[in-house]
């Protein structure tokens, strides 16, 4: 049975960064970029909504995407400060158990999301799935993705998270510094301490010890979660994102 869920989607912008992947596509924010017919903002909605979640909110500042919004979905204002500080303000008006993913999920599964909810552990504040490398090789062999690599091998983010209860909200701080420092991973790393972090750098750390230790460092229960497809590891953050889900979907420009 599937953990019942409210659904957060980010889909806000950073101040003064330019969306390449938008700008490529000629529009005005990624959520309108257009796959197979339908908008990346309908697309995740459409995943998260048959998935089973109770209430669903998107975190945006951006007039266009609040107009898209179907009705039933909450608009939900975009922190200034970056997504983890949006994340706590969606938990506000949400509620728990709440599930985090992004506008730019473009081939985002309903079956994604159940699996991940199945699979985090009961016992845990925060769980966040990740994609084995050779998952995602085999799935997505032209995608460059950003890894953190462990004794049980190299993951990579799937933009899925769960707060399981208000328990967890102080993992946000801690959120913060890892978007801070999100494409150089040994700084994430270093978070673990001295000890753990040669532990990481000789390659003697797995994924679960880690993941435990900055849920620690953070003062909740956190849990990784593997995702079975490796497809749930592409999100459009780039020209050549859009390109591949393109190609991966079929679809001709």
């Amino acid at each position: 049975m599937t953990l019942p869920f409210k659904a957060l989607v980010l889909a806000g912008s950073r101040p003064g960064e330019i969306d390449s992947a938008a700008t490529y596509a000629g529009v005005s924010h990624k959520g309108l970029i257009t796959l197979q017919g339908r908008t990346l903002l309908d697309r995740v909605l459409g995943a998260v909504q048959a998935a089973g979640a109770e209430a669903i909110g998107v975190s945006t500042s951006d007039a266009a995407i609040v107009s898209a919004l179907p009705d039933g979905v909450a608009a939900i204002a975009a922190s200034t400060e970056g997504p983890s500080q949006s994340v706590r303000e969606g938990a506000n008006a949400l509620g728990f158990p709440l599930l985090i993913t992004t506008v730019d999920h473009a081939l985002l599964k309903p079956e994604w999301i159940t699996q991940f909810l199945a699979d985090a552990p009961a016992d845990t504040d925060v769980a966040l799935m990740l994609a084995p490398e050779e998952r995602v090789r085999a799935a997505a062999p032209d995608t460059k993705r950003t890894y953190l690599k462990f004794r049980d091998g190299r993951f990579s983010g799937c933009n899925l998270f769960l707060f399981r209860s208000e328990a967890a909200l102080p993992a946000i701080a801690l959120w913060r510094r890892v978007e801070q420092n999100r494409k150089q991973p040994w700084k994430i790393a270093a978070m673990l301490g001295p000890g753990l972090l040669v532990r990481y750098l000789l390659g003697l750390l797995t994924l679960d010890e880690a993941i435990a230790r900055l849920g620690a460092l953070a003062g909740v229960r956190a849990a990784a979660v593997r995702a079975q497809d490796g497809l749930a590891a592409v999100d459009v953050d780039k020209p050549a994102d859009l390109d591949l889900v393109r190609k991966i979907v079929g679809e001709t420009v």
